[in-house]
């Protein structure tokens, strides 16, 4: 079994590098084929492993003494800060050192330092964001949901495929269905850039496009991809983790209102728990950025250590299903 070589950006994220390194001994301690390589101040880094127990010929520590942070310029902060840890990260895998990289610092220097630096795959126009939604079926992938605000339609094209073969590789879903979001599923709905790109995604026949979906139908599971441009995906995706953060705390403050709210919420509470879990999409890993000649994945900047370890394993997955291979195989020249 071949190992993957992972590069993480350890003083990425609001908990780092506490959750960073934590999740990477986990990941180790509960993975056999991965390989971690811890980027940043290694002090710090060598400071947390110490109070850990994990196979050190599976960790690897190389240093880089700056940090990009949240407030950074993203094309200034990737020019300038060369020894940041996302850089440094980054450069591990445009040199074949390292098969992906994972972070949750600032999403603006991934997007940035994606492209510069890593580079795109041959024939690839825009690489997407694509993070996983919960919805009554199972999950459904959104693409894109923050790297390309003024996309045209054969930008929306290739975002469909990719998304097509990342959703059937790493769900199982065999010919995952396709659809567009839009304001309504009449043909005549849509801004122009719905409608233009309508009659691509009719015309390829390399994936299974069902039309046009509404919001609301996102979280029915409508389709395994819903393919949109950036504003309208992040716009999707912040709503859907605000929403559902108000729910559970609205319900958490009507429960614990009286005695009897309680109980219910103390019998109620595995139920509860494993709704929450499926809303958060911890298990899910990060969002990754599709299209690139290695592997980035943007883990949310909140990240415990459980969300990086899912990160991490589904970096695994991603190498081991061959995604890029088959993207390259199906879309680039």
């Amino acid at each position: 079994m071949s190992q993957v070589k992972i590069a993480l950006d350890a003083m990425g994220g609001d908990y780092a590098p506490y959750e960073t390194v934590k999740g990477a001994v986990n990941t180790v301690n509960s993975t056999d084929n991965i390989k971690v390589i811890l980027v940043g101040r290694e002090d710090e880094i060598k400071n947390e492993l110490e109070s850990y127990k994990y196979d050190e010929e599976r960790i690897e520590v190389v240093h880089a003494e700056e940090v990009i942070h949240m407030g950074d310029v993203p094309t200034k902060a990737i020019r300038e800060k060369k020894q940041s840890s996302l850089v440094v990260a980054m450069k591990l895998v445009k040199d074949g050192e390292a098969d992906a990289v994972v972070s949750a610092g600032s999403t603006g220097a991934i997007l940035v330092g994606g492209q510069l630096l890593v580079g795109r795959l041959k024939g690839i126009k825009r690489p997407p964001l694509a993070p996983f939604l919960p919805t009554e079926k199972g999950f459904t992938l959104l693409i894109d949901c923050g790297a390309n605000v003024d996309a045209r339609p054969e930008h929306l094209l290739q975002f469909a495929k990719m998304g097509s073969i990342y959703c059937e590789n790493m769900l199982g879903i065999d010919n995952p269905t396709v659809g567009i979001v839009n304001i309504g599923t009449e043909e005549e709905k849509g801004n122009q850039l719905v409608k233009d790109t309508k009659p691509l995604l009719e015309a390829a026949d390399d994936i299974n496009y069902i039309g046009s979906v509404e919001a609301r139908e996102i979280t029915k599971g409508a389709a395994d991809v819903v393919v949109c441009e950036a504003f309208v995906g992040n716009v999707i995706l912040k709503f859907y983790e605000g929403l559902a953060l108000t729910m559970f705390k609205t319900l958490k403050q009507s429960l614990l209102k009286n005695f009897r709210g309680k109980m219910a919420a103390l019998m109620a509470k595995p139920a509860l728990y494993a709704v929450k879990t499926k809303f958060e999409a911890s298990d899910q890993g990060g969002a990754p950025l599709l299209g690139l000649k290695g592997l980035v994945v943007k883990a949310h900047g909140n990240s415990k250590a459980f969300e990086i370890e899912a990160a991490l394993k589904q970096c695994v997955q991603f190498s081991e299903k061959e995604i890029n291979q088959k993207i390259k195989d199906s879309l680039c020249e």
